[in-house]
């Protein structure tokens, strides 16, 4: 039993390394924007969202676990040119977009510590992530950002016993799907900050950190098993701390009808638990967490223009220091012609959930296929929970377009 224990803690850490993803600026933006706007009214999107996500990185990670190869890889090895291209340039685009809202939400850190300028800060923001990934130096100080982001993450969970919570209003907004009016774009950044394209790329690549035998059925079962329980285990501490943001959020900024306009007024939300050092508390935080996923967005976008040619990610390859450079480097490009930081952080999200289908119905098709699996293709009702949840994600983007129209 206790070994059994001790191997379970260790196999633990690729779907912490994906939750992490939950406290990046981009989406804190989100839930503030949620909370403050629309109270506790879509706290849902959260739970649906955490509960396709656990579905989806799992079934990234089954891909990884069973073949050896990323999403990016399996995508060009099994699918014709012709559809792997567009598929993998918008993934890379993708990953792209992500880095733009963590390395600006990092740039807003440093201005609101040091009053750095915006765009001078993302570029130190942008120049730190490119060195971090190319010396390695990230896997020494990784343990160290995760521990102190997570501390800040944890820290709302606490604060909800120190503020006027609604909790009615909280346990109906978690199971009543609601759209308030012009609630779309928000809606759908929430999804697009929690169920993030590019995290089922680096999923299906950082599983395979684990070694083991794929020609021993025993192993590849306990693999998956070990797998699902980490993937369900750190999903769920994701939906507590994004619940706990948008709690906050209404409790402090809707509670009093504030109107939030920058990321920099979220540091209200610490006030009741370190009173006047809230803002730096929430500098720090926000400058770390920026770095930290800024740095898992190159990792992704370096995994994916490296599968593009069939190669898997290595720091040391020129294609993923190509697909890693490019990610940050236009990223940071693209901070410049941004004229609201605020809201370019909550379109940054809502594009993810516009390139998520697109990622979702690849990674059914290649999942589902037992040319691509063998005997670990999907079985039937995995394979119909799966195109449920394409389903609910399209449908969610059609609305989108609907209401932008």
């Amino acid at each position: 039993m206790i070994n059994r224990i001790r191997n379970i803690l260790t196999y633990i850490g690729p779907g912490l390394l994906v939750t992490v993803g939950f406290i990046d600026p981009g989406n804190w933006a989100s839930n503030v924007a949620a909370g403050s706007t629309y109270g506790y009214s879509l706290l849902w999107m959260v739970t649906l969202s955490t509960l396709m996500l656990i579905l989806l990185q799992h079934n990234a990670a089954h891909l990884g676990i069973v073949t050896g190869l990323c999403l990016s890889e399996a995508t060009t090895a099994h699918l014709p040119k012709g559809v792997s291209r567009p598929v993998l340039v918008t993934a890379v685009l993708a990953a792209i977009a992500t880095a733009l809202a963590e390395i600006l939400g990092g740039g807003i850190a440093l201005q609101l510590i040091f009053r750095i300028p915006l765009m001078v800060g993302s570029v130190i923001m942008g120049l730190s992530a490119l060195l971090l990934l190319f010396t390695n130096a990230y896997s020494r100080i990784e343990k160290l950002i995760i521990g102190f982001v997570s501390i800040i993450g944890l820290s709302f969970l606490y604060e909800l016993n120190l503020m006027p919570v609604a909790w009615d209003k909280a346990l109906s907004g978690w199971v009543t799907p609601v759209f308030p009016s012009g609630s779309m774009l928000i809606i759908m950044s929430v999804l697009g900050a929690v169920v993030m394209p590019h995290n089922l790329f680096l999923h299906s690549e950082v599983i395979q950190s684990r070694h083991w035998n794929r020609e021993d059925d025993r192993i590849i079962r306990q693999q998956l098993n070990y797998e699902i329980l980490d993937t369900a285990t750190s999903m769920a501490v994701g939906w507590a701390i994004n619940s706990a943001m948008i709690i906050l959020a209404a409790a402090t900024f809707f509670r009093n009808g504030a109107r939030v306009d920058e990321l920099g007024q979220a540091q209200q939300m610490l006030k009741p638990l370190v009173g006047d050092g809230a803002a730096l508390i929430f500098g720090v935080a926000l400058l770390f967490a920026g770095l930290s996923s800024s740095i898992t967005a190159g990792m992704a976008g370096g995994s994916i223009f490296a599968g593009i040619f069939g190669r898997e990610y290595d720091i040391r390859d020129r294609y993923t220091i190509v697909g890693a450079g490019l990610t940050i480097v236009v990223a940071t490009l693209l901070i410049f012609t941004i004229g609201d930081p605020f809201r370019g952080l909550i379109i940054s999200q809502m594009l993810l959930s516009v390139q998520l289908p697109v990622t979702i119905v690849t990674q059914i098709i290649l999942t589902s296929s037992p040319k691509v699996m063998g005997r670990y293709a999907n079985p039937l009702p995995e394979k119909i929970a799966l195109w449920i949840v394409a389903a609910i994600v399209i449908g969610l983007n059609v609305m989108l377009l609907v209401s932008l129209l």
